[in-house]
């Protein structure tokens, strides 16, 4: 499987299929048994620190409020972080958490939370994001918020993203492409594109088109088992 810049790439398949351990190699966390990994063109032995990794759950630390636990992942590289408040506080903005940058976890909803730490993950700097479930923990409205929300932002990301979700009305409406990884243990990877224009909006899930591929995504999954 490849994700080519500034595409928006989802996995989805069955749990045990491997999503999250997929993840967990091009990150670093995890070693190969056996293939290559490449990040940029070029095969990739040290990962750690070359992508950004936002898991489902958000991680922000209770004790340090909105602006800080943005500036963490400065801090560790050992940037200088006063360069980049005016940036952050330009981005909370477009994130619609201007009024919270001294707020603390507790103080958020959910979805805010989601994206501060969507946010957070973005100011490592890297290219290539993975997305593990980032909105699977969220009630049904709140998620269709966070859809619209980053479809609205994606022109003005430019990053590249690999997602992992369940839920197939989110990886169509989101992405440019889907990768289904079997569950049956054959290690078969079929792909679907994703021929919707953008820009897209939550409403595009009531269109013919899309239900279409969601029945076609449908049978895959059902052909799997």
């Amino acid at each position: 499987m490849d994700v080519q810049a500034g595409e928006f790439v989802s996995v989805i398949g069955a749990s045990g299929s491997g999503k999250s351990t997929l993840f967990k190699l091009i990150a670093g966390l995890l070693e190969p048994d056996q293939g290559q990994i490449w990040i940029d063109g070029k095969q990739s032995g040290k990962r750690l620190g070359k992508v950004g990794y936002m898991p489902q759950k958000d991680l922000l630390l209770p004790w340090r409020t909105v602006m800080d636990n943005v500036l963490l992942p400065l801090e560790l590289t050992k940037e200088n972080k006063q360069r980049k408040i005016a940036e952050i506080k330009d981005w909370l903005g477009r994130f619609g958490l201007a009024a919270y940058e001294r707020a603390y976890p507790h103080e958020l909803s959910g979805g805010m939370r989601q994206r501060v730490a969507f946010l957070r993950t973005i100011m490592t700097g890297r290219d290539l994001l993975l997305l593990d479930e980032p909105f699977g923990a969220l009630d049904s409205l709140t998620k269709r918020k966070m859809h619209g929300w980053l479809l609205e932002l994606w022109g003005d990301l430019q990053k590249t993203v690999l997602f992992i979700t369940h839920d197939l009305e989110e990886a169509i409406l989101l992405s440019d492409r889907i990768y289904l990884l079997s569950g049956s243990g054959t290690q078969v990877i079929q792909e679907v594109k994703v021929n919707l224009p953008r820009p897209r909006s939550p409403e595009l899930i009531y269109e013919p088109e899309f239900i279409e591929m969601r029945k076609e995504l449908e049978r895959l999954i059902r052909d799997e088992r």
